[in-house]
């Protein structure tokens, strides 16, 4: 092999269990990428991938193969970077995705900074609020916030966002301000209800247990179900309902007067935030440049 270029098209592929899909995320046509497979296969001297009508999955050969070919590239993209220093700019392709809130009101504003840093690294940013599967989607990595939601991926933890309880004055002022948790029914105050899928059943209404053992919910009737975080604040400010959201989010709001904390000593419970890899062999230089980023402008929103 003369190149790292098939062993690069091999990963790409096994990991989407694609040709179509590795040959679009890679600019390349699809024949092309059959073309080099093939062509490595023949010279391993085994079979790496069982190709059907519809899917593409690794042989056993093909799984030790994906091993050593994901540790070459990682130990490749190191080598040619280690006499370089932190100071020189960043090359290649990242690929991350970050939640829809957090692009928008903190990392996007302060992405120049960033991308000054390493003006030759290309990014693509994802923002969107459904977990992303790191390995079928190409992420070199994503963060997180709540549940890693699968043991295999590999975690930095950068600390937990805080969650507040919150209202419009407007809202208020129609159905009054609640004290309790009996208020919220009582008053017949109704949630704006979250899922990252329409039509899941809500979260409910989280709440601390009184022996700070830990946190329960209750059902509280929804006058509205949304699935963007956006949306979430805009029927907040519209005082369509009580909502329970991450302070961070909607400190602008608070400290204008559009929105009020209400049962402050009831908060719901804060969320872990992390930056997560699939595995230990995606951490190159351009992936921990990144995450270290990340981990700074993520510090002021955290507790």
């Amino acid at each position: 092999m003369h190149n790292l270029e098939p062993i690069l098209i091999f990963v790409r592929v096994a990991e989407m269990g694609s040709f179509t899909q590795a040959a679009d995320f890679l600019g390349i046509q699809k024949g092309r990428a059959s073309t080099v497979i093939r062509k490595l296969e023949e010279d391993v001297g085994a079979r790496l991938l069982h190709r059907t009508t519809r899917s593409v999955q690794l042989s056993e050969d093909g799984k030790a193969f994906y091993e050593r070919a994901c540790a070459l590239l990682a130990d490749m993209d190191d080598l040619e970077t280690m006499f370089s220093g932190e100071h020189v700019a960043l090359r290649g392709r990242l690929r991350v995705d970050v939640p829809t809130g957090v692009a928008w009101k903190a990392i996007i504003p302060t992405l120049p900074d960033f991308m000054a840093r390493y003006p030759e690294l290309e990014l693509e940013l994802s923002s969107t609020d459904r977990k992303v599967d790191l390995v079928q989607e190409g992420f070199d990595c994503v963060l997180r916030i709540g549940p890693i939601g699968d043991d295999s991926l590999v975690a930095r933890p950068l600390g937990q966002m805080r969650m507040i309880n919150a209202a419009s004055p407007a809202y208020l002022a129609r159905m009054g301000t609640p004290r309790t948790l009996d208020d919220l029914r009582s008053q017949g105050h109704r949630a704006i209800h979250y899922s990252q899928n329409l039509g899941a059943k809500p979260y409910g209404w989280e709440y601390p247990l009184e022996d700070g053992s830990g946190y329960a919910s209750m059902p509280l009737a929804g006058a509205l179900h949304v699935n963007s975080v956006q949306t979430y604040e805009a029927a907040g400010l519209a005082g369509l309902g009580v909502m329970q959201a991450a302070y961070a989010g909607i400190r602008p709001h608070l400290e204008s007067g559009e929105l009020v904390e209400i049962l402050p000593d009831l908060r719901p419970s804060p969320l872990d935030v992390a930056l997560v890899v699939a595995h230990r062999r995606n951490l190159s230089r351009r992936v921990r440049a990144f995450m270290n980023w990340v981990e700074g402008v993520m510090t002021p929103y955290l507790q």
